[in-house]
């Protein structure tokens, strides 16, 4: 007899990049999440280097199972469903986690499903919340990807803009990389811009006038790439308050034109650059100038991590959807929008 999905056991795989994570939900609600960073191995390359962060996925996807399995108390056995991230992203890693996830769906005859990363951030906002998805404009900013979603219901998106040219946190990494910062450079940016200046330095808000919901962050990297041969008149702090003000303004603007455009008064915000103190102070500070209600995905499903695809798996469950066993990756896999 199948599993009632309001009570079914999911496990989700994300190895999108170089975060090998796994997770356990009981229909819909966290048991477990695991993950195993590989920040420190790509460090020493200034970004992630594909082939090894494969290689570390092999290594580590098993311990990460056998740790959420063990911290949600559950047995491979009692598991209803198997779920992994099956694109965007690298393609040698996602095959690590669909491969794991493929292989257990057919050992233990159980549904496999092949969830989009980015549904899993586009969502994750609701993720624990008693009314579960509800219509937004939503946010997703992250090292891959920038984009506003009108979301309808759960299933039912309408993309509204998108970035051009780079995401927002890969500027920030590409920008920290340029100022000499550690490895990641987005959240260094941002530890460094606490105290500096945000109007010492006159950065362009590329396409904040635009007329439409796109963005472009590739001429205000190249801005702070002429500025660095006059570091030594103008502060690090200075350089990176200005620079991540001039993201963060354009990215408050568009989310707040976006809400004028569908009318929709609620705002959801995922992605690993949510997590950046500033954004989240200014969209505070905008949303409630206009009267609109706020809902950031929590710190821990910002970053890549499977609950956020256990999450989706888990609606998917409940509707009935299964994936084929034959449906392959796609490292360049779009949202599906009506």
């Amino acid at each position: 007899m199948a599993a009632d999905p309001a009570s079914a056991l999911v496990l989700a795989l994300e190895t999108s990049c170089d975060e090998t994570a796994a997770a356990v939900l009981r229909g819909g609600v966290l048991l477990a999440s695991e993950v195993a960073s590989q920040i420190a191995i790509h460090a020493q390359y200034g970004g992630v280097v594909p082939e090894v962060a494969s290689r570390n996925h092999l290594r580590a996807l098993k311990p990460v199972i056998a740790g959420a399995l063990a911290v949600a108390g559950v047995r491979m056995e009692e598991i209803a469903a198997f779920a992994a991230t099956c694109g965007p992203g690298l393609a040698s890693s996602l095959m690590i986690g669909t491969s794991v996830a493929k292989a257990l769906a057919v050992a233990r005859r159980k549904p496999y499903l092949a969830i989009n990363h980015l549904e899993g951030h586009l969502l994750s906002p609701f993720f624990g919340t008693a009314e579960g998805v509800r219509p937004a404009v939503a946010l997703v900013v992250s090292g891959g990807h920038t984009l506003l979603v009108e979301i309808e219901a759960f299933g039912k998106y309408r993309l509204l803009g998108q970035t051009q040219d780079d995401a927002a946190g890969e500027a920030f990494d590409k920008v920290g990389k340029l100022l000499g910062l550690p490895y990641p450079g987005g959240p260094n940016v941002n530890l460094r811009a606490q105290g500096g200046d945000v109007t010492r330095c006159e950065f362009p808000r590329s396409m904040i006038d635009s007329g439409d919901l796109n963005f472009s962050f590739s001429g205000l990297k190249t801005s702070v790439r002429y500025l660095l041969p006059k570091l030594g008149s103008i502060s690090l702090p200075d350089v990176c308050a200005s620079f991540q003000e001039a993201v963060v303004d354009v990215l408050v603007a568009k989310t707040l034109s976006a809400t004028q455009i569908t009318r929709r008064r609620l705002v959801a915000v995922s992605g690993g650059v949510s997590c950046n103190t500033r954004l989240r102070e200014k969209l505070h500070a905008a949303c409630a100038a206009g009267g609109l209600e706020l809902l950031i995905a929590k710190p821990t499903l910002c970053t890549d991590n499977a609950a956020m695809i256990g999450y989706v798996a888990s609606l998917q469950l409940s509707c009935g959807h299964a994936s084929s066993l034959t449906s392959d990756i796609d490292p360049n896999l779009r949202l599906a929008t009506c």
